[in-house]
């Protein structure tokens, strides 16, 4: 089996060889199909994220992250082997989306249905191997979700970058008949878009200082585009959205887009927060009373939200965000075309 592991922060991914697995209890071992590359492999690459304000970043480590680990938690394979206790829906041939965002399956949290809450997560490609490989396993049939004819490369972002913005966007679903601001043009920027017709709303202004990315979302059907950098962007927001904006996605998450999305809500508006760029908290904090607004964080999706996603992808045909295939051995560069801003869409690992 070959993989590319983080052996060390902010250095090249190191190329491993060992035994393919073989699965045990209630563990199924896949064949990778493909494997998205995060921004969020970035974060675990790097080791750590910007607080703001002068302090000292969280690292990786104090999250209880281990090295060497191989990341990548936007993975489709073909299952080739299952446990002897691998019970459920899931056979040999099947090709299917791995759930990664896994708790200690015990607690009160993930009996709930919410093991993308607990308090000991085991994620995949964070606090356990990835995708970033030819062959993983998955812990037990239940985190796999069968393709029933999705294509693998296109499918591999909903497991992240799809369950994130599903998640977000039922947040702020009561608000569904007015214009959406959505803050990030990538990956899950575009997703977003393509999700929120889909769930009946009527569209994003969408918002990045990347030209490209932002014709890219209005290719993909977004209402209409602003600079976030234009010295106007807050009066342009406001003219496209035609009205009082009441709901903010911010997937990018920093100081900037973090005040811009607070600056142009409504009184009573809200503010989802998803995306982990960095930085400190910008808002003057009696205006936040003052205009009754919402903040709040969204990390992920859980299993159940990602079931409905697929099923939403299927019965609604949702188009795919653009994706590049990428060699596994590519890793190491499409790591660092993400890490510049190179890349539109995804970029996809094939082994």
């Amino acid at each position: 089996m070959k993989s590319f592991k983080v052996t060390e922060f902010n250095a090249p991914l190191t190329e491993v060889d060992e035994p393919t697995p073989q699965p045990a209890g209630t563990q199924v071992v896949i064949k990778v199909r493909a494997a998205g590359v995060c921004h969020s492999d970035l974060h675990i690459w790097e080791g750590g994220y910007d607080l703001g304000h002068g302090r000292k970043p969280l690292s990786l480590k104090d999250r209880g992250v281990s090295l060497p680990r191989t990341m990548g938690h936007e993975t489709v394979g073909e299952v080739i082997a299952l446990g002897p206790d691998a019970k459920g829906n899931i056979k040999v041939g099947d090709v299917a989306l791995v759930y990664p965002w896994i708790g200690c399956g015990k607690c009160a949290t993930c009996l709930a249905g919410d093991e993308n809450m607990c308090l000991t997560p085991r994620s995949l490609g964070v606090y356990c191997d990835g995708g970033y490989a030819d062959h993983m396993t998955v812990p037990h049939p239940r985190y796999l979700i069968n393709l029933k004819g999705l294509d693998p490369v296109a499918a591999a972002p909903y497991a992240c970058s799809g369950v994130t913005t599903y998640s977000a966007l039922k947040k702020v679903e009561s608000d569904f008949a007015n214009p959406i601001v959505i803050f990030g043009a990538g990956g899950l920027g575009l997703m977003a878009v393509s999700l929120l017709k889909a769930m009946g709303g009527k569209g994003a202004i969408v918002v990045d200082i990347d030209a490209r990315k932002r014709e890219a979302a209005e290719k993909a059907g977004a209402l209409g585009s602003v600079d976030g950098a234009a010295p106007d962007a807050l009066a342009q927001i406001a003219a496209k959205a035609g009205g009082p904006v009441r709901s903010v996605i911010d997937l990018v998450g920093n100081a900037q887009t973090a005040q811009l999305g607070f600056d142009c809500l409504t009184k009573g508006g809200k503010l989802v927060i998803v995306g982990l760029f960095g930085g400190g908290a910008p808002w003057a904090l009696p205006l936040i009373p003052i205009k009754a607004i919402t903040i709040q964080g969204s990390y992920v999706g859980n299993l159940r939200e990602t079931e409905e996603l697929l099923d939403l992808v299927r019965t609604k045909k949702v188009p795919p965000i653009p994706v590049t295939p990428v060699p596994l051995n590519g890793a190491n560069q499409a790591l660092l075309d993400l890490q510049k801003g190179k890349l539109v869409g995804r970029a996809i690992l094939t082994p």
